[in-house]
């Protein structure tokens, strides 16, 4: 049996010969892969001992022995906060081994601080089925739906079967972009903040109503 990584265990995501980087660029990754735009000081997990952004590694770190796992049961979130504007691709994922690998997984665009009462209330972007596998499989999203994300939230309701979840890397694609909103946003409050700003509009202070 020369094959231990079994790549049919991804299932949609088997055999994806068409992209390059299946083959001459292994140790590089996808060149899309969004890793160095990532606000990992600024990751958080939630139900665990860890703190998310160890699984959130290069490319060729995802096979390593670190791994985030859940504490005091099956769920886990992780809260993934980007340094800019990014349009998703995809995501990719390794985790288990067998019964540890989650059931499900939920992506919420731009949801920075949901937590498990949340959850239960709202519906996922987008969520996949995961495959048990040895291998970082790769799930590809509903781009339009993830099209001007500031952050990512995955949430993992359950295991297959064991009491905690455990998550070896996460790895998301896609583009990004400088947010362009930020530095107008910014001048306009420095001007609306202006000391002399109200008085123009009234007369000698008497008017205490906003006057729009």
């Amino acid at each position: 049996m020369p094959h231990n990584h079994h790549h049919g265990d991804c299932g949609h995501e088997s055999h994806d010969h068409d992209h390059d980087h299946d083959h001459d660029t292994t140790n590089l990754g996808p060149n899309d892969n969004l890793f160095p735009y990532i606000d990992r000081d600024n990751v958080i997990a939630l139900n665990s001992s860890g703190g998310g952004s160890e699984v959130i590694k290069p490319w060729d770190k995802r096979n390593n022995d670190v791994f985030l796992e859940s504490d005091s049961d099956d769920q886990l979130i992780l809260r993934i906060p980007f340094t800019g504007s990014v349009k998703l691709r995809a995501l990719i994922l390794k985790a288990g081994p067998t019964d540890q690998t989650p059931d499900k997984v939920a992506l919420f665009a731009n949801q920075q601080s949901l937590d498990f009462n949340d959850v239960a209330d709202k519906t996922p972007t987008q969520e996949f089925d995961v495959a048990q596998s040895e291998d970082a499989c790769e799930y590809a999203v509903k781009a339009a739906k993830f099209s001007n994300l500031s952050s990512l939230t995955v949430f993992f309701p359950s295991s297959q079967g064991a009491n905690t979840t455990r998550i070896y890397y996460i790895g998301l694609l896609g583009q990004w972009s400088e947010r362009k909103g930020n530095p107008i946003i910014t001048v306009f409050e420095a001007q609306a903040n202006l000391a002399d700003h109200k008085k123009i509009q009234g007369t000698d202070g008497a008017f205490n109503t906003p006057q729009i």
